[in-house]
């Protein structure tokens, strides 16, 4: 117990020295917000494991370091950019260093004239408009510890907006660097999504790290679907393996607006991914998937709700694991259905792959149903390697490796087969086939 106070107390002690470190590149109304939020998260406790959102995912070891928030730009050797794979697949991308923007590593000059992608400071510092209208709308930080750090230390990330009538064709690709060039960095990405009416895009996120020094990561996204939009969203988490990573995503959707979600966790010691979604009118349609894979000591949590506050509304739903060595997967799926929602269509479902005696996994997917004409269903599954398709591969001549490896590649199939990037989708398979095929 003492630990968390400790930590609680370390982080609001630097509140005001991050503050100063900002150089006036804030506004009044932001700082009102950050300070609000900076109380809320000194009143507010860290979930233990006697929470039941979080009764299976233990962060006292998150608890015991001395995190301090990066300020200021940081040496980067340009070296270690180049090796980065995805970088090249897109023409258009941000990209973070330690939490801050990078303008010489960033290339955006084919989007300024379709839309906005810029980040977060130069928004607050321009006084533009939209961000005011949405920032902090969504991702409330009023019960969530986590949520109110990351707004309290809010200093940069992404701010994109999609204009009314705009279909963007090339992806928006946003890429996280921790470089852990400071031991137990404090990195707190803040991004912003605005989809406007009959819009369509696809941001994708990757988050990686260099090092395996100790850092942790606390991310809050917020999205805004708009009427009739149209937004695919892909964050692919492949931190260090003595980082720490939580996610937060709050997505709100207009009518007939469509958000799909692509959720791929491949790194940290710990990471949790939070994910809702509200639907504030008819005729929307919410898809959210996933793969987690994990090994060694690893715990990789996915907590989802979707929100059909609203009736003639669909939801989809399947994510899926794949765990190895002492490693630890949670996965808790919560549809609501509420009162007035009548012709919901929802589907859920969580399956995992355990290849050791030693992996665990606690799954629970739930329905909370307070409408009478719908349609809704949820299921999960835990199990091994299929033998009998194992036999089966092994008759035809395949090595067991190779065997293996081709029933992995199927499981995690009808995950990846949903990505509409190819260039994701290449590089998922490669990752795969690294991590499973022993006889290659």
């Amino acid at each position: 117990m003492n630990e968390v106070i400790d930590f609680k107390k370390l982080i609001i002690d630097k509140f005001d020295g991050f503050e100063r470190s900002l150089d006036g590149n804030s506004s009044a109304q932001l700082d009102s917000i950050k300070k609000d939020a900076l109380a809320k998260f000194s009143s507010l406790k860290f979930p233990t494991i006697k929470d039941e959102e979080w009764r299976f995912t233990n962060i006292s070891p998150l608890l015991k370091f001395n995190f301090n928030p990066v300020v200021g730009k940081k040496e980067f050797d340009t070296n270690e950019f180049g090796k980065l794979k995805l970088k090249d697949s897109f023409n258009n991308r941000l990209v973070f260093v330690d939490g801050i923007f990078s303008t010489k590593l960033s290339e955006t000059g084919s989007l300024s004239k379709l839309m906005i992608a810029k980040n977060l400071k130069s928004a607050v510092k321009e006084n533009n408009d939209m961000f005011h209208k949405y920032f902090n709308k969504y991702a409330d930080y009023n019960e969530q510890i986590f949520a109110s750090l990351n707004t309290a230390y809010c200093s940069d990330g992404a701010f994109i907006v999609i204009p009314e009538n705009k279909i963007i064709e090339e992806p928006i690709f946003l890429l996280f660097i921790s470089t852990s060039n400071e031991d137990q960095a404090l990195l707190q990405p803040r991004n912003l999504f605005i989809s406007g009416k009959n819009s369509e895009a696809t941001i994708i996120e990757q988050y990686i790290g260099l090092a395996d020094n100790v850092y942790f990561t606390n991310a809050v996204s917020e999205v805004v679907v708009g009427e009739n939009a149209r937004l695919n969203h892909i964050k692919i988490q492949e931190e260090s393996g003595s980082a720490f990573h939580i996610s937060k995503v709050e997505a709100d959707q207009e009518r007939n607006s469509n958000y799909e979600s692509i959720s791929i966790s491949l790194g940290a010691e710990i990471s949790r991914d939070e994910i809702s979604a509200t639907f504030k009118a008819e005729g929307s349609e919410c898809t959210l998937n996933g793969l987690y894979l994990t090994n060694g000591s690893q715990l990789h949590d996915t907590h989802t709700m979707i929100n059909h506050a609203k009736p003639f509304c669909n939801s989809h739903e399947h994510f899926k694991g794949i765990l190895e060595g002492k490693s630890r997967g949670v996965f808790n799926g919560k549809v609501i259905v509420r009162p007035n929602a009548q012709k919901t269509n929802a589907f859920q479902e969580n399956n995992n792959i355990i290849l050791s005696n030693e992996a665990l996994v606690n799954t629970k997917p739930q329905l909370e149903i307070f409408a009478d004409d719908v349609k809704c269903s949820h299921g999960a599954t835990i199990g091994q390697i299929d033998n009998e398709s194992l036999f089966y591969l092994k008759s035809r001549g395949i090595g067991e490796e190779n065997a293996r490896t081709i029933l992995i590649h199927a499981f995690a199939g009808d995950v990846v087969k949903t990505i509409k990037s190819e260039a994701i989708k290449n590089y998922l398979e490669e990752i795969l086939d690294k991590r499973f095929n022993k006889e290659s």
